[in-house]
């Protein structure tokens, strides 16, 4: 970097993290710096006016997270046990969970059928990686937060415009306090030009003054990565955090425009979860080399606005997780933690007074609730040494409770004699929204064979008789979604683990558990004489307390 340029202590705050260079000399990605982790040391010898460029990672790809035992962190083994059972015991259902101490797994496990290689949906988890982008841009001299959203997209602004549109900063959309009256998301994904139909939405108050949980604000921090370097979050993060750290087999949706969702729509396995909270524990280095600026990671995780007490609060304000603070697109927590969360229970807990990060992921509908769990029966088992006395029978005890953790299948009965009389019929269906024609079930080797025909498509779903069977499927309507916006236009199959059996004579219930995503679909079968009615029920609808689902039953006759 230039001498004789004014140096900037960055061992003292930088306010509100402000622009740091021009963007005038911005590099390609052809042309990025060759050695990230030789300009990252010299970080604190930063020079403003200079151009900071486009990092390019040189290291070699890391490997898995290192493995340990509980005792030998200083972690109790009884008491991971105590938080599983708890779990057990509860109405929260995890998919996976993994715990790390001082850098290394300590416990692992996932809920058959998801497992440790497969992605799994993130909702608003999404938010703290789509911030990560916004950190990087900083630090590159792309970006600063203190810049007029206004003035990055001049070609989408309304006319005339409002006075508190024209001082929203990108500050405000990471610290949720845009100033919308309403949370805009649902009226802006109604649009083809998500940023254009965002930027049309009230301000009602000035940006800043007021936290309102907003989730276009995080699509429109993506679509400025976008905007200012020509690439998705996605593909800006590949070679910056995700290569780094070894994470594979992330995808990320998109808006109607091809700009990633940012708010919502990352999948990623769990261990990739874990990476990015660990990175977050060590102040953005990875493998002792700097990754991401520690100035950022400290920006992005602590107190920025205060949340709003609720109209009727539940628990004191002290033991609510969601009024602890908030950062950039980061939760403060209870205990001096800071999170990254999203809906029904994706979590990326940093905690740094015990050196610890818990990740899970699930469907739940109470995620204050989980959080209680691991204040109650995690955190304790972190004790205040680096090690403890070996545990065997309790460790022994981990393992085999880790290795068979299970969503067990709905249980009824698995065969009727009745079933050999409608294996093989063909029902055809009366008009319905979904387009099917018809529907035949086959009943085999414990095993029931579902097949729905469209005009030009037929949509088969193997079932196992309380038993989880591995498919794929793109049956009409699934998988299920709590917000439509990114959905893809040509729904690629999913992937699917299904289970049938019978309730009683007449009634064949199938559950078909998408298990790349939180949710499942409990797929009700009533057989009457030559008739059938099939009806649908997703889990986010049943977490709701409803008993109906968008999809109207299907009925027909043989």
């Amino acid at each position: 970097m230039a001498g004789n340029m004014a140096m900037l202590d960055l061992s003292k705050p930088l306010p509100s993290f402000s622009r740091l260079s021009s963007p005038s000399s911005w590099l390609t990605p052809a042309s990025m710096t060759a050695n990230r982790r030789t300009f990252l040391k010299q970080m604190g010898s930063l020079t403003v006016g200079s151009s900071l460029g486009s990092w390019a990672w040189a290291g070699p790809a890391a490997q898995g997270l290192p493995r340990s035992t509980p005792e030998a962190e200083g972690v109790s083994s009884s008491g991971i046990l105590a938080f599983l059972d708890a779990i057990a015991h509860s109405k929260h259902e995890l998919h996976s969970f993994m715990m790390l101490r001082h850098g290394r797994v300590v416990a692992e496990g996932w809920w058959s059928p998801y497992a440790a290689p497969l992605k799994h949906s993130m909702y608003s988890m999404s938010k703290s990686f789509t911030a990560t982008a916004i950190g990087f841009a900083v630090a590159e001299g792309r970006l600063g937060v203190d810049d007029h959203v206004a003035t990055l997209f001049p070609q989408d602004l309304p006319e005339p415009g409002s006075e508190n549109l024209a001082v929203l900063k990108v500050k405000h959309l990471l610290t949720m306090s845009v100033g919308n009256e309403h949370e805009p998301t649902s009226a802006v994904i109604k649009e083809e030009n998500w940023v254009k139909a965002f930027l049309e939405q009230p301000i009602t108050h000035e940006p800043g003054s007021v936290f309102m949980y907003n989730s276009s604000a995080s699509y429109m921090l993506s679509a400025i990565i976008t905007k200012i370097t020509g690439q998705t979050v996605i593909d800006y993060l590949t070679p910056r955090l995700f290569e780094p750290l070894g994470i594979t087999g992330m995808t990320w949706e998109t808006c109607p425009r091809g700009i990633n969702t940012g708010g919502w729509g990352l999948s990623i396995p769990t261990e990739g979860l874990a990476k990015f909270g660990q990175l977050y524990l060590q102040k953005g280095k990875w493998d002792g080399e700097p990754v991401l600026p520690a100035q950022w990671v400290r920006e992005a995780t602590t107190f920025k606005i205060q949340q709003p007490d609720p109209a009727k609060p539940s628990r004191p304000a002290a033991q609510n997780d969601w009024l602890q603070g908030y950062g950039y697109q980061f939760w403060r927590s209870q205990h001096g933690a800071f999170r990254g969360d999203g809906a029904f229970g994706q979590y990326t807990i940093v905690m740094p007074r015990q050196d610890a990060v818990i990740v899970m992921t699930g469907e739940s509908h109470d995620m204050q609730g989980e959080l209680d769990l691991v204040w109650q029966h995690l955190m304790p088992a972190i004790k205040n040494k680096s090690s403890l006395p070996a545990d065997a029978d309790s460790q022994t005890n981990l393992n085999q409770a880790l290795k068979s953790l299970t969503l067990t299948p709905p249980r009824g009965r698995p065969s009727l004699p009745s079933a050999a009389h409608l294996s093989g019929r063909t029902f055809h269906l009366d008009a319905n929204n979904l387009g099917l024609t018809s529907a035949s079930f086959a009943f085999q080797d414990n095993a029931c064979l579902f097949t729905a025909t469209s005009e030009g498509a037929q949509h088969v779903v193997t079932c196992g008789m309380e038993s989880w069977q591995l498919d794929e499927t793109n049956f009409p309507g699934t998988p299920p979604r709590l917000i439509s916006g990114g959905t893809p236009k040509a729904q690629p199959p999913s992937k699917l683990a299904a289970s049938a059996t019978w309730r009683d004579e007449h009634t064949l219930e199938m559950t078909w558990r998408y298990y790349e995503t939180p949710h499942h679909d409990t797929v009700t079968c009533k057989f009457d004489g030559d008739q059938v009615s099939i009806s649908f029920l997703n889990s986010i609808a049943a977490l709701g307390g409803k008993t109906k689902d968008t999809r109207a039953p299907l009925t027909g006759r043989a």
